[in-house]
């Protein structure tokens, strides 16, 4: 019941553009930070410098172009190269398959070498939290910070566990 009033909240409400856009921005910075951690991944990215990724849910998509430098920069009104469509329509379907350890179901369309590439990106490039955490905290309470979250996220897991039909048995941290 509280999920399908959340669902027909998020269907029915937009916000306005500016934060969606600010949100969009912050979410290319924080990608950026974590895939200039990765050299490997800034390599593969810049092989395909000028490429267009449109990423789609809904009636809702963000065009994403990889620099010279290996980064990730916003783009507006271009062709794609590459199409990925997430097809869940549902925001808890998406965030239950990713508690699961499960990758959301995703269309996709266009060029396959750019797929790979992508593919490869999400299957293999992480965010050191405790790496980002220690710069500011010191190394042991970056530690001990990262073992609170995983205590808290495995409290959520078994919760969740409870519920009717609910597997979360395969998502770590």
């Amino acid at each position: 019941m509280v999920g399908e009033a959340f669902e027909q909240f998020a269907a029915h409400s937009q916000p306005p553009a500016w934060i969606m856009d600010e949100t969009l921005n912050r979410v290319v910075l924080f990608l950026n930070h974590v895939i200039g951690q990765e050299p490997q991944a800034q390599s593969r990215l810049a092989r395909q410098k000028g490429r267009c990724i449109q990423l789609q849910w809904q009636d809702k998509h963000v065009q994403l172009s990889p620099t010279a430098a290996g980064l990730l920069e916003r783009v507006a009104d271009q062709k794609f190269d590459l199409k990925l469509t997430l097809t869940d329509n549902s925001p808890l379907a998406m965030a239950a398959a990713v508690l699961k350890g499960d990758k959301p179901g995703v269309h996709i369309e266009g060029d396959v070498q750019l797929a790979a590439e992508v593919n490869w990106l999400i299957d293999h490039v992480r965010w050191d939290i405790e790496e980002d955490l220690s710069l500011g905290l010191g190394d042991a309470a970056a530690n001990t910070l990262v073992g609170l979250g995983k205590q808290v996220f495995k409290a959520i897991q078994q919760f969740a566990r409870k519920a009717p039909g609910a597997d979360f048995s395969k998502a770590d941290l």
